[in-house]
């Protein structure tokens, strides 16, 4: 994959990272508690499988950079407290479910679902399992933090049926680690892996970080020649997002530690070339996965899609999220969570479904939706099938779009073809940009207009 540091320095601008279209800032307190119940009700005999998400907001220690909704305490009687909470929703919702339904998808995210005890673990799984009917070859996956983590942890997700993981690894690299207050040794890394390994675990992911203070091109080479030597299955790589406005904890970290824009830049391009030349493939995204993997497999034929989750090979499901901040989804309507433990406290033991905010969208969403979907998991556009599947005339409704690609192609990020849109080997590295030229709300006059992290 070929692409110059100036490409980088132009396509450096904000924008969304397209989890959902309408993306999360257009969510409104329209849209509440009755809302979400009714469209519950309303949509359960769509045809559409499940896919269940359950937000654990624990963590040991507070990572400076960390943008999730979390908390971080040693007061493990919190966690137990907020497991009857989500208790208490997943009661609601499930007795709103047509009990047919069938789950192909579990994820738990966080903060750090391991946090959770084993046995609390297991609890809870058994919990939604009790509820929900979840298939035999559902996709069950777990986000983990290495420090604070036993076999025990390992084994109790194996024996509920769990068959992901995604290790949160960041960067080796010692300084690195104490700057951000995630200290995790090579050591630790290597041999929590090996437990994975050893408990059967046949697709294991690990998360990577660039932008973070005192990261060079020399520093971060080690990690990812360490990390490769290990051979996990999957890597997704997130560009730091300092956003001190949002995330209050990101002021602990020094300003004039990240590294600059080119830094950056030169980290991005030594990562996909360090990642692709060891057989990966980049789906996009920051994500990368073995060729045979179902995820490169799903974008050949044309099957991924692409949620709150990230990239997934479970394109028509509904999701029904748990937890402090999670955000539901069925084709017409998202829901998001109330952020703040106390107040998922207080709705969730008054019997109300702790909705803070959502959006019904509109059938010009869907259609645009479709649009982003397409680029950022096919790589392209089919004109015809686009046009014939939402009656329109591709070029004329697309048209300012076109327009705009027109530059992005004498970049070679696209292809302007007369029967379809196509993402370029370089393009990859640009999704967002691509994407945002289908975006009918980045081009609305707004006063307070939602601020994004860089694309690049």
């Amino acid at each position: 994959m070929e692409f110059s540091t100036e490409l980088l320095h132009k396509y450096c601008k904000a924008g969304p990272r397209y989890t959902s279209y309408p993306t999360a800032p257009y969510f409104h307190e329209g849209f509440g508690p009755a809302q979400w119940e009714q469209e519950l009700r309303e949509s359960q005999d769509k045809g559409r499988d499940i896919s269940l998400y359950a937000h654990i907001p624990f963590c040991d220690t507070l990572c400076y950079y960390c943008g999730c909704n979390m908390i971080a305490t040693k007061d493990y009687s919190k966690a137990e407290s907020y497991l009857q909470d989500l208790f208490r929703e997943i009661d609601h919702v499930a007795a709103l479910i047509n009990p047919q339904r069938k789950v192909r998808q579990l994820h738990w995210g966080g903060g750090t679902p391991t946090y959770l005890k084993p046995d609390d673990l297991r609890r809870l799984y058994d919990y939604l399992a009790g509820k929900f009917h979840i298939a035999h070859d559902a996709e069950i996956g777990c986000e983990m933090d290495p420090r604070e983590l036993t076999r025990d942890h390992i084994q109790a997700l194996r024996q509920s049926g769990f068959n992901r993981l995604s290790l949160g690894v960041q960067d080796l690299d010692d300084r690195v680690q104490h700057a951000v207050n995630r200290v995790q040794p090579e050591a630790l890394i290597r041999e929590v892996y090996g437990w994975i390994r050893d408990a059967g675990f046949h697709s294991v992911n690990f998360d990577l970080m660039v932008g973070l203070p005192h990261q060079t091109v020399a520093s971060f080479e080690p990690t990812l020649d360490k990390v490769i030597a290990m051979a996990p299955d999957r890597f997704a790589v997130f560009n730091y997002a300092h956003v001190p406005w949002m995330k209050k904890h990101q002021k602990l970290i020094q300003e004039e530690t990240l590294p600059q824009l080119e830094q950056r830049l030169a980290l991005q391009k030594l990562t996909l070339e360090k990642l692709t030349a060891a057989g990966y493939v980049y789906i996009g995204m920051d994500h990368f996965a073995r060729p045979d993997d179902e995820l490169v497999k799903a974008q050949r034929e044309k099957t991924l899609y692409r949620n709150f989750q990230g990239y997934t090979t479970h394109k028509d499901c509904d999701i029904l999220a748990f937890g402090a901040s999670a955000i539901s989804q069925t084709d017409d309507v998202y829901a998001q969570n109330v952020k703040v433990l106390s107040d998922y406290r207080r709705m969730t033991s008054a019997g109300k479904l702790p909705i803070d905010r959502g959006l019904r969208i509109t059938r010009e969403d869907k259609l645009r939706r479709d649009a982003i979907t397409r680029i950022m998991c096919d790589l392209e556009l089919d004109k015809a099938n686009f046009g014939k599947s939402w009656h329109i005339d591709f070029d004329g409704y697309f048209g300012p779009a076109l327009e705009e690609l027109k530059e992005m192609q004498a970049d070679g990020l696209v292809a302007l073809e007369a029967d379809k849109v196509r993402v370029t080997e370089t393009g990859r590295v640009f999704l967002r940009n691509i994407a945002m030229a289908f975006d009918s709300y980045l081009h609305q006059q707004a006063a307070d207009k939602p601020r994004y992290s860089k694309t690049v």
